[in-house]
């Protein structure tokens, strides 16, 4: 964005504290009439949130608000195996996404779809979605919407524990898990103490015949036992290594099988 604006002769502010008086009289000096805000990390003061002459800024979230308030809601929608999502413009409060929202995208979520290729369609949407809220802003025509607290839920920023495949957990979830990571930072496991990122995997129902994290080797097929049914990576990866196609990975780094998975260390 700031190459783009750069570019087009765009005036550019990039300030280490948005919330400096400096920040405030530059964009005043520019007479905004609206704000939009769109995955922005810094904590929006008052006297820059009520700045522009319609008085607020827009946010477009990525969630069905007030379902998934909060920094990871892509991720933890397909986490939580959420049927759809979406975008919802809001204007932003100093509540964290806790605002009135004025419109709703909604999309399904693939059954196969990772959080990269959902973030890529939530970001078109979510441009589609900016620009009618502004025509609408423009001609009076926004309307807003309290959100309904009660029903509020939270989608917390990922943290390395969410990475950790246990394979003590159902083989449904555990594909929910590596398609939530997938491709950054990808889900985890340990053989024989080596991080295994898996960033593509699908459950497989049926009865197991050895304990959790047990690998099982047919030809250039993978199986992890799991809690309930199999866990069968796609594509795996090893650390500082590209991640490969199992066929291709297994060549380079046989797992036995009969071998053990498991979680990875935590750290001290």
């Amino acid at each position: 964005m700031a190459e783009l604006a750069l570019a087009r002769g765009v005036p550019l502010l990039r300030p280490e504290r948005v919330g400096d008086a400096s920040v405030a009289d530059a964009i005043a000096a520019c007479e905004p009439d609206l704000g939009v805000v769109v995955a922005f990390g810094q904590f929006l003061p008052k006297r820059i949130r009520r700045l522009p002459r319609l008085g607020y800024l827009l946010n477009a979230h990525a969630s069905l608000l007030p379902a998934l308030r909060g920094a990871a809601p892509i991720a933890r929608a397909i986490l939580e195996g959420h049927a759809e999502t979406g975008i919802s413009i809001m204007r932003v409060e100093r509540e964290m996404d806790a605002g009135p929202v004025a419109l709703v995208r909604r999309t399904p979520i693939g059954a196969d779809e990772t959080c990269g290729a959902l973030s890529e369609r939530l970001a078109a949407l979510a441009a589609d979605a900016v620009a009618e809220a502004v025509e609408r802003a423009a001609s009076g025509e926004l309307r807003w919407s309290e959100q309904d607290a009660s029903q509020a839920s939270f989608a917390p920023k990922l943290e390395r524990a969410d990475t950790a495949l246990d394979f003590d957990e159902p083989a449904a979830l555990l594909a929910r898990r590596v398609r939530a990571l997938a491709p950054r930072p990808g889900a985890a496991c340990s053989l024989d103490g080596e991080l295994l990122r898996v960033l593509a995997a699908r459950a497989v129902a049926g009865a197991t015949d050895a304990p959790p994290g047990t690998a099982r080797r047919a030809g250039s097929r993978l199986r992890i036992a799991t809690g309930d049914g199999w866990l069968e990576p796609s594509v795996l990866q090893r650390a500082g290594r590209r991640p490969l196609p199992v066929e291709e990975f297994l060549r380079g780094c046989p797992i036995p099988d009969g071998a053990r998975l498991s979680p990875p260390a935590r750290d001290p």
